[in-house]
């Protein structure tokens, strides 16, 4: 098996593309990681799903793209950027306590992140970790697997 030659190599430019997500019960929580981060998120390009961006946008002041919300779509539109290479970070404070009615929309967002290898923080504690890291201002090569190269060869 020749697992050297199951992945391809993307880059990820010094100003990241990332996007912001919360549950309704988390938005507040991520607007005052945001108020406290903002210079440092003011280096990239936002965006986040409906009313999670304007929250940010309004409270914050820093401009955040907004999708639609989450159970209207925004998670899919979200989505779709990471597969085509539009979005390459994400910061999704989500509330573990709650059943969402689009809780198969978050699953498959989360999903698709893995399997195009970005960099996901769903707490504060990983965001912090995340945004404080090195790697934040720095070129940086994803490695994103072939998965039909490796099921191929089964």
């Amino acid at each position: 098996m020749d697992r050297d030659n199951d992945f391809k190599l993307v880059n990820m430019e010094k100003q990241k593309h990332i996007a912001l997500v919360a549950h309704d019960n988390r938005k507040e929580d991520l607007i005052k990681w945001v108020r406290i981060n903002k210079d440092k998120l003011g280096k990239h390009l936002l965006c986040g799903t409906g009313t999670t961006a304007r929250m940010i946008n309004e409270a914050v002041h820093l401009p955040v793209k907004a999708f639609n919300s989450g159970p209207l779509g925004g998670d899919q539109q979200i989505g779709c950027r990471i597969v085509e290479g539009d979005i390459d970070f994400m910061i999704f404070f989500w509330d573990p306590l709650t059943a969402q009615p689009h809780d198969p929309d978050v699953k498959a967002l989360l999903r698709i992140a893995v399997l195009y290898d970005i960099p996901v923080a769903t707490n504060q504690a990983t965001a912090d970790f995340l945004l404080l890291s090195p790697l934040m201002n720095e070129e940086y090569e994803r490695k994103i697997i072939d998965y039909s190269k490796r099921m191929h060869r089964k």
